[in-house]
């Protein structure tokens, strides 16, 4: 496995309710694999904070009940590559993106993790790391219809606050 990186220069989050929110194209991140036994295990999360004063952020990673259908292609300055240059490219890439033609739906079920990843966007900055073990994983296809699985990760803003401009880049591995 080779570690890339998924990245998102700048965007502002929205509110999205669980279970039954909808969020907005540009205002969430997803991430998924491109094949049904990919394996996709996130190791690091960096929030930087862009708005031009104070916000709170109220971010959160969860899994979707409802995969995105036809996921829009990252562009520029948006992009997931190798960490390493020299990295032999998959049979079959992730499915990463910020927009698709229907979004995911964040998971809403009390018995589905998710990570809170709260911070302040005026200048604040987040890391998140998970020890060797311990990674958020998820499995299977992305961009594809479903009830509840773990092939999709959202990462968006919880339905309360009003929330600030920020990046967001995850390190992850896929297998």
């Amino acid at each position: 496995m080779a570690k890339r990186i998924f990245s998102v220069a700048t965007f502002t989050p929205t509110a999205q309710a669980d279970g039954a929110g909808v969020p907005i194209a540009g205002t969430y991140a997803c991430m998924g694999g491109g094949a049904a036994t990919d394996i996709l295990s996130m190791s690091d999360i960096v929030q930087a904070g862009q708005a031009v004063s104070s916000a709170f952020n109220a971010m959160c990673l969860a899994r979707a009940s409802t995969n995105s259908i036809t996921p829009t292609a990252l562009a520029l300055p948006n992009s997931d590559g190798f960490a390493r240059g020299t990295s032999t490219a998959y049979g079959t890439a992730p499915v990463n993106f910020i927009a698709a033609a229907t979004p995911p739906v964040r998971q809403g079920a009390v018995t589905i993790a998710r990570l809170q990843l709260g911070f302040n966007a005026f200048g604040g900055t987040l890391r998140t790391a998970f020890s060797p073990g311990s990674e958020w994983i998820s499995l299977g296809l992305s961009g594809t219809t479903g009830a509840v699985n773990q092939s999709e990760t959202i990462f968006s803003c919880m339905n309360y606050g009003t929330a600030g401009a920020q990046s967001l880049s995850v390190t992850y591995e896929m297998a």
